[in-house]
């Protein structure tokens, strides 16, 4: 009676170990489904590579980009600071970048300054563009020609610029170059992957502080007030 007693126990003692592992297992999967249906869908972790967006945001620092909104809620808009594939090499397969011009616009770039002409408009408005440093301030040109520049956005593409003028490729030199038979000074919306949600900023691990180590400034994050977006009033 006690030798059945406990095997009996000894049996109930595998069953329940069996039990709370397919348990464990069952919960890894659907956190792990779960993970990969935010990923896909929602938003997704990105880490910066470069100085091109500076001051907006910095080599390393960390945001948060959301997939949802262009695919759902609404369409790519002047200002919004987004992720894309330019398509120039297999190295470079995402930039970050601001819109600056929308389909049908027309586009001028004329004494450092950036002017848009909306689509069904015939005047020129100055952008006023804040989230630029003192050293890009009137410093937008096209290859450093001081003259007068063009452009025309075809239908169902946009021109963007990074926000550090003078340290960067971008629609102005077709990311590259023009004289590359492929590139375009324009994006695809089907380019576009993702928007500028969150700036989670840089965190230094070995000194316990969120100081760039090359800049010596703060990256603490911005979270929701990072210049993801930008109204410019016209």
């Amino acid at each position: 009676m006690v030798n059945e007693t406990i095997e009996i126990e000894k049996i109930d003692e595998k069953n329940g170990f069996k039990k709370e592992f397919l348990e464990l297992i069952k919960d890894i999967i659907i956190i792990w489904i779960i993970v990969l249906i935010i990923r896909t869908f929602f938003v997704l972790p990105f880490q910066i590579n470069g100085q091109s967006m500076y001051q907006s945001y910095y080599d390393w620092e960390f945001i948060i980009v959301d997939r949802f909104s262009y695919r759902v809620l609404e369409n790519p808009g002047r200002g919004d600071v987004i992720v894309f594939k330019p398509h120039i090499s297999e190295d470079k397969e995402y930039f970050l970048k601001r819109i600056i011009g929308l389909p049908g616009d027309k586009l001028k770039i004329e004494d450092g300054k950036v002017y848009v002409s909306k689509n069904g408009s015939t005047d020129f408005v100055e952008l006023k563009e804040p989230y630029l440093s003192e050293s890009n301030i009137d410093a937008t040109f096209v290859s450093w020609d001081r003259w007068s520049k063009i452009y025309e956005i075809p239908e169902d593409s946009y021109f963007v610029m990074w926000d550090n003028r003078n340290h960067s490729t971008d629609s102005r030199t077709c990311f590259s170059s023009c004289s590359i038979p492929w590139t375009t000074n324009f994006i695809k919306t089907s380019d576009i992957t993702w928007k500028v949600l969150l700036d989670l900023g840089y965190f230094r691990l070995s000194q316990f502080d969120f100081v760039h180590p090359d800049l010596g400034i703060d990256t603490h994050p911005k979270w929701f007030k990072s210049p993801s977006e930008n109204d410019y009033w016209i």
